[in-house]
C-alpha cells in the first residue's frame, strides 16, 4: 500500500521501538478498600506519570465515603451492575457501558444500588492516586468479604489522606 505523503524508512526506530504496557486479566496488585475489592492494573511508573488504572468489584450496598480529589481527575467505565455516583449534589446511576468524569475538586461518590457485585474501571490523570490502594488496603483474604470501613478506620488515614489532598466530605 503507499501513501500520499512521507512514510519513514524502516531503519527509522519507531518500527521497532517498544513502548506502553501489556497487563493480563489476572494481573495486578489486590486490595480490599472500604468493602469493595480493587486489583491494581497501571501505576504511575507504569506510564512515566499519566495515569493510574484500577479495575473495582463493589458488592452490594458497598462503596466508598463521599470525598475530592484535590491532585487528580477520576474517571470510570461501568462493567457490569448498577452504580449510583454522587457528583457534588447530584446524583446519577451508571450502568454497563457508561462512563463517569469527575473533574479534580469534586465532591463524589459511588454506591452499589444494585443486588449483585458492580464492575468497573477506575482511572486517575495524572496516576499516583493508586498507590494510596497499594499502601492502605488490607490484603484480600480467602473466603472472606471484604470489610466496610467506619469512621475509625478513616480516622487512622489522616496522615495519609492529607498527603494525597483527599478531603473527606460525607453525606
Amino acid at each position: 500500500m503507499s501513501f500520499p505523503f512521507p512514510v519513514p524508512d524502516k531503519n527509522d526506530p519507531r518500527w521497532t521501538a517498544r513502548g506502553g504496557v501489556f497487563v493480563r486479566r489476572s494481573e495486578g496488585t489486590h486490595r480490599w478498600l472500604a468493602g469493595d475489592t480493587y486489583t491494581i492494573k497501571v501505576t504511575v511508573d507504569d506510564t512515566n506519570g499519566s495515569l493510574g488504572l484500577i479495575e473495582a468489584t463493589v458488592p452490594p450496598g458497598a462503596g466508598p465515603v463521599a470525598h475530592s480529589h484535590g491532585n487528580e481527575d477520576e474517571a470510570f467505565y461501568v462493567l457490569s451492575g448498577h452504580l449510583e455516583f454522587l457528583n457534588g449534589d447530584e446524583l446519577e446511576v451508571a450502568e454497563a457501558g457508561d462512563f463517569v468524569f469527575i473533574p479534580r475538586g469534586t465532591r463524589h461518590r459511588f454506591k452499589n444500588v444494585g443486588d449483585t457485585d458492580a464492575r468497573m474501571l477506575v482511572i486517575f490523570t495524572p496516576g499516583g492516586h493508586e498507590k494510596f490502594f497499594v499502601d492502605n488496603g488490607d490484603e484480600p483474604q480467602p473466603g472472606e468479604q471484604p470489610p466496610q470501613w467506619g469512621p475509625e478506620r478513616y480516622a487512622r488515614l489522616v496522615d495519609e489522606l492529607l498527603e494525597q489532598n483527599v478531603t473527606i466530605l460525607p453525606e
